[in-house]
């Protein structure tokens, strides 16, 4: 199956605002990208039609049911992955040979060297400038990561798990990941929503100890690297 890459236009528009933000109505999506709901739904049928999408019917307020949409399974493999079964089947390996304890010490490791290149970058950045640092890291790896600001709390959202197949073996993977962010941010964070557990995104609320947004007038700015 052909990549994200073969879905242009407004079809490669859709797939990915359907993972970040799924499920959707076509009036949401129209509205995010400025084109009619008519339009949006004849690029839905196709992509219905090919396998890409799902949709079912939900009660959203008032009225009749709507139908609203998210990635099927095989739209979901049109984003990249770091992982496969091999990688998998080598873990399980480690850990029925070595124990799990050898499986997190990997983890451990792997992080470890994205941090050390960190802390040298990030020196004498700010809190702001580190988050912005790890979305880059982690949109490298293919984890289309984003931060925010929201009621004056900094959100870091990872829309894609790179290493969803592994990590719904070997959690411990999201635990280095975890502290991997609290190393490099230097400060306490805690995570809100987790992909393998269903959710859209992973989600983390990070503490600060000062108001952010202060030097762009007190403004929420988002920033995503995809």
């Amino acid at each position: 199956m052909p990549g994200l890459a073969g879905h242009r236009g407004l079809r490669g528009d859709i797939l990915l605002e359907l993972k970040r933000a799924q499920p959707s109505t076509a009036k949401e999506l129209a509205d995010v990208f400025g084109v009619s709901a008519n339009a949006v739904r004849r690029h839905l049928k196709e992509l219905e039609v090919e396998g890409l999408i799902e949709y079912r019917r939900e009660q959203r307020g008032t009225g009749a049911p709507t139908n609203t949409y998210r990635l099927g399974a095989n739209g979901e493999a049109l984003f990249p992955t770091q992982y496969g079964q091999a990688l998998t089947d080598v873990l399980a390996y480690v850990a029925q040979h070595s124990g799990r304890d050898a499986v997190r010490a990997m983890f451990a490791q792997r992080f470890r060297t994205h941090a050390e290149r960190l802390q040298v970058e990030l020196a004498d950045a700010t809190l702001e400038d580190r988050v912005a640092a790890v979305v880059r890291v982690l949109s490298e790896q293919g984890f289309m990561a984003a931060w925010s600001v929201e009621d004056d709390q900094l959100r870091l959202a990872e829309h894609h798990c790179a290493v969803r197949a592994v990590a719904e073996q070997f959690p411990e993977i999201c635990a280095a990941e975890a502290e991997f962010l609290r190393e490099v941010l230097q400060i306490d964070l805690q995570r809100d929503s987790y992909i393998p557990d269903g959710c859209n995104a992973c989600e983390y609320t990070i503490a600060k100890p000062a108001r952010v947004g202060e030097a762009n007038g007190g403004s929420a700015p988002t920033n995503e690297e995809s």
